[in-house]
C-alpha cells in the first residue's frame, strides 16, 4: 500500500489527472502500470489514487456551492444605493470605497482560481477524454458536459477559457481552430517551485523514468535471449549424450554376442571337435 501520510505532490496530481484522461476512472491498475506515469506513482496504490480522483472531484463541487454563494455578496456591494446628503462632497469618498471593495475581491478570486487548477484540469481531462472527437470539442461542448457532472461558479465559462488556454500553452492540450483535443503523448514535465532545503530530495524526471524503462526492457530481453540459447545448447548437447550412449550399448551387446560365440567354438574344440568358420 501507499504512504498514507505522505503529502501528494504537484507532479503525482499531474500523473493522476493525465492517467485518467488517457486510461478513464476507475482504471486505476492500468494508470500504475502505464510507463509514463508509473514512475511518478511508485509511492501510490489502487486505493490512494481512488481516494484522490474521488478528494478532486468533491472538491471541485464543494469550491462551486462556495463561489455561488459569494457572488449575491458582490452584487449586493455594486447595487448598494448611495444615501442623499446635504451637498455632493462626501460623494468622491464613497464612490472610492465601492471601487476598492471591487479591487480586492479581484485578487482573491485569482488566488481561488489558481488553487482550483488541478481540479480544473481533472474536469477537462475528464470532458475531452469521455466525448472522444476525433476533430476535438468546442468550449460550449465542455461547459456543458462539466456542468451536468459538477457543480461550477457562474463565470465557470470564463474560467474554463482560461484554462483552456494554459493546458495548450503547457502542451497537455492541441488546439484545432476553436476546438480541443487531449495531446496523446503529453509530458508531464511541469515545473515545480523548489522546495525548502529540508524537503529537498531526488525527483526523477519522465525522461529519465521512461530511459530506465527502456533500459530495463532491453536487459530483460537480452537476458531471455541468453536463457534461451544456453536452454537449446543444453537439449542438444543431452541428445547427443543420448545418441553416444545408445552407440556404447549397441558396442556392449555386439561384443557379449562375440565373446559367447568364441565361447561356444572353445567348448566344442575342447571336445574334439573341428570348427569352420565361414
Amino acid at each position: 500500500m501507499g504512504n498514507q501520510k505522505q503529502k501528494w505532490t504537484s507532479e503525482e496530481e499531474e500523473a493522476l489527472l493525465a492517467g485518467v484522461a488517457k486510461h478513464g476512472p476507475g482504471k486505476w491498475k492500468n494508470i500504475l502500470k502505464d510507463p509514463d506515469f508509473a514512475p511518478f506513482l511508485t509511492s501510490r496504490s489502487n486505493i490512494d489514487l481512488k481516494d484522490k480522483w474521488r478528494n478532486l472531484s468533491v472538491s471541485t463541487s464543494g469550491q462551486g456551492s462556495k463561489d455561488k454563494s459569494r457572488t449575491p455578496k458582490a452584487k449586493t456591494v455594486a447595487a448598494a444605493p448611495v444615501p442623499n446628503a446635504p451637498n455632493s462632497s462626501p460623494a468622491p469618498p464613497l464612490r472610492h470605497n465601492v471601487s476598492a471593495d471591487f479591487v480586492t475581491v479581484d485578487p482573491s478570486n485569482s488566488t481561488q482560481e489558481g488553487k482550483n487548477a488541478p481540479r480544473y484540469n481533472a474536469m477537462v481531462f475528464e470532458a475531452l477524454a469521455a466525448l472522444k472527437d476525433t476533430n476535438g470539442s468546442d468550449i460550449g461542448t465542455i461547459v456543458r458536459f462539466i456542468e451536468e457532472r459538477h457543480e461550477v461558479p457562474q463565470n465557470f465559462r470564463r474560467l474554463l477559457s482560461s484554462r483552456l488556454r494554459r493546458l495548450v500553452t503547457q502542451g497537455k492540450v492541441e488546439k484545432v481552430q476553436n476546438c480541443y483535443k487531449i495531446i496523446k503523448d503529453t509530458e508531464l514535465g511541469t515545473k515545480t517551485p523548489s522546495p525548502k532545503q529540508k524537503d529537498v530530495r531526488p525527483r526523477q524526471s519522465l525522461s529519465s523514468g521512461l530511459m530506465t524503462t527502456s533500459e530495463t526492457v532491453d536487459d530483460a530481453a537480452n537476458a531471455a535471449a541468453y536463457r534461451v540459447a544456453d536452454a537449446e545448447n543444453k537439449a542438444y548437447m543431452a541428445a547427443e549424450a543420448v545418441k553416444e550412449a545408445e552407440r556404447i550399448s549397441k558396442l556392449a551387446e555386439d561384443a557379449d554376442s562375440m565373446l559367447q560365440l568364441v565361447k561356444d567354438i572353445y567348448e566344442r574344440c575342447s571336445h574334439g571337435e573341428v570348427v569352420l568358420l565361414a
